[in-house]
C-alpha cells in the first residue's frame, strides 16, 4: 500500500507565531533544519569573533594610555637631563675663568642727582 499524501492548507503565519517560534513547527521549515542550524552556529561565531575584538580593543586603549603616560615622563626626564648638562656646562667655564660663586648678593647702589646740583655747576 502506498502512502497518500492529502494537501491541507495550513494557518497563516502572524507576527505572533513568529514570536513564540511556531514557526518552527510548520512542515515548510522542517525541511530546512539543517540551515537554521548553520545559520545559528554561524551568528554564534560572529558573536563570539566580535566579543574578542571588544576585549583587544580594551587592551590596545589601556597600553596606549600607558605609552602616553612614559612619553611625558621620557619627556620630563629629558628636559632635567638637558639642565643639568647645561649646569655642568656653565660651571666648566666658571672654572675655566677662576670664577668663584658668590657668598653674599651684591647690593644695588642708587645716585639721585639734585637738580640744583647740576644747575649750579
Amino acid at each position: 500500500m502506498a502512502k497518500r499524501t492529502t494537501y491541507r492548507p495550513q494557518k497563516r503565519l502572524t507576527f505572533i507565531d513568529i514570536i513564540k517560534g511556531n514557526f518552527l513547527n510548520r512542515d515548510e521549515i522542517k525541511i530546512h533544519y539543517r540551515y537554521f542550524l548553520l545559520l545559528f552556529v554561524l551568528m554564534m561565531a560572529m558573536i563570539y569573533s566580535n566579543h574578542l575584538v571588544n576585549k583587544k580593543i580594551k587592551i590596545v586603549n589601556a597600553l596606549k594610555e600607558e605609552t602616553e603616560e612614559y612619553k611625558s615622563r621620557n619627556a620630563y626626564a629629558q628636559s632635567k637631563l638637558i639642565k643639568v648638562k647645561m649646569e655642568s656646562e656653565l660651571g666648566k667655564e666658571v672654572a675655566r675663568d677662576s670664577l668663584m660663586t658668590l657668598e653674599n648678593h651684591p647690593h644695588k647702589l642708587l645716585i639721585k642727582l639734585d637738580s640744583t646740583d647740576a644747575k649750579a655747576k
